[in-house]
């Protein structure tokens, strides 16, 4: 079950912890995608907070928002970019994504495998797409205080087996959110150095979320027929009459 748009906002732009769960989340994010230059870039779910930074460069930045979360006009002070959709059917051409990100829209559909090949279908080859998922082995999982205390955590395995199933390839993963999910000052005051140090211990078993990059497999056309035609030998010279050995 989706959350809903106005938690969302006020969780991630109106609280110190969502606040520096943003900035945890985006730095790495840009530093698997530190540009998108000419490309188009969207987001579902509630994806929004990790774009900014292709606002300036990208071709397109759009943000998919589901129905049953609902939407919310971003980025504030700018041409609205957002968009209400249905979850599985999204108001893009198929193939034309270069860069597509998925936070707080896996763990939480009703309908995950649809999702997934929605995503597929929207990205061209070569588009790459970004997961984030609560980590089942963090400790934001299993607080309320957050948004990725809701829905289905995922370890790094399920998620890889998840993705290959729907032709993507899992290619890199990295790890956010050491900082424990708390409102207190000291947490908050000393999060940007838990997040450094988690992320030389630990690429994915500490972090409150996982975050992983997948490419869309496309496999070789076919033609009907065509090993069959192959496998035969060629026949056009069949029609000419061979030449008839002549007594001697």
């Amino acid at each position: 079950m989706h959350l809903d748009v106005v938690d969302l906002r006020n969780f991630y732009y109106r609280t110190g912890l969502g606040r520096a769960a943003q900035r945890a989340v985006r730095d790495q994010v840009v530093q698997l995608w530190p540009e998108a230059k000419g490309q188009t870039v969207v987001g579902f779910g509630f994806a929004v907070p990790l774009l900014r930074p292709y606002l300036q460069d990208a071709r397109r930045v759009i943000g998919l928002m589901p129905g049953q979360q609902g939407v919310m006009p971003w980025p504030a002070g700018m041409p609205n970019v957002s968009v209400l959709c249905e979850e599985t059917l999204w108001p893009l051409e198929t193939g034309h994504v270069d860069k597509l990100v998925v936070m707080h829209g896996l763990e939480t559909s009703e309908n995950p495998s649809s999702l997934l090949e929605e995503c597929w279908r929207v990205l061209g080859p070569g588009g790459k797409m970004m997961v984030v998922v609560p980590n089942r082995a963090g400790l934001w999982s299993r607080s309320d205080l957050t948004p990725f205390g809701f829905g289905r955590p995922y370890s790094l395995t399920q998620l890889e087996a998840q993705l290959k199933r729907h032709a993507f390839v899992p290619e890199r993963h990295l790890a956010a959110l050491f900082q424990p999910p708390s409102t207190k000052r000291f947490w908050l005051k000393t999060g940007p150095m838990w997040e450094k140090t988690g992320r030389r211990i630990s690429s994915y078993f500490a972090g409150g979320v996982l975050i992983i990059e997948a490419s869309k497999r496309v496999h070789a056309p076919t033609r009907p027929g065509l090993p069959e035609a192959v496998r035969r030998p060629l026949r056009v010279l069949d029609s000419i009459a061979k030449p008839e050995a002549k007594p001697i």
